[in-house]
């Protein structure tokens, strides 16, 4: 007798064109995020000195070329190789879970901070003085904040900020939110049912 395959219904069709959207999605959102943060970084690097301030909105936005051995704000200075290590591992986490991710502000968010990642650890990797040892090109000073930073940056602190609202929300990575798995349980029949 021959086997035969299992049916696929119109529902496991639609979720798989869903998680396909989905995966396109953030696979475009990183690109696009890598693509613009290196090229502005390029640009920083051609037209301007280290150290060099220009202003853009007066003392409220200014490009200010620093290099960063460090992590945000300058921290852990001297451990570049355990940031790459750490953004390494990151970018793999991501990948492996990116089969999952059935929802659009999911694949946001994870592109955001998949761009983001991949555009320091490029640095990291690729910038003087060495493989491994690169420093991350922050050019970006807003006037009160206490940072210069870069475009891989500001996409990472922006997926921080869309995987808190959607944690707050209960929104899976499915696309579901924690309410209708509750709704879909089975309440027990009322107190003095009667039993067969």
């Amino acid at each position: 007798m021959a086997a035969t395959e299992p049916q696929r219904t119109p529902d496991d069709t639609g979720r798989a064109r869903v998680s396909v959207r989905a995966l396109v999605l953030l696979g475009v959102v990183a690109i696009g995020i890598l693509t613009v943060d290196q090229l502005a970084k390029y640009l920083i690097v051609s037209n301007l000195e280290v150290g060099e301030i220009v202003p853009v909105l007066g003392q409220i936005l200014q490009f200010h070329f620093v290099k960063n051995s460090g992590a945000a704000f300058s921290l852990a200075s001297g451990f570049t190789w355990i940031l790459s290590i750490v953004a390494l591992g990151v970018i793999a986490a991501i990948v492996v879970f990116a089969k999952r991710i059935k929802s659009a502000a999911w694949a946001w968010m994870l592109g955001l901070l998949l761009g983001g990642a991949l555009g320091n650890v490029t640095d990291r990797l690729f910038r003087e003085p060495s493989f491994g040892q690169g420093h991350v090109i922050d050019f970006i000073q807003v006037w009160g904040f206490p940072a210069i930073f870069n475009i891989a940056d500001i996409a990472i602190c922006t997926a921080m900020g869309l995987f808190l609202l959607l944690t707050l929300r209960g929104v899976r990575l499915d696309g579901t939110k924690a309410s209708e798995t509750i709704e879909r349980i089975p309440k027990p029949d009322a107190p003095g049912a009667s039993e067969e």
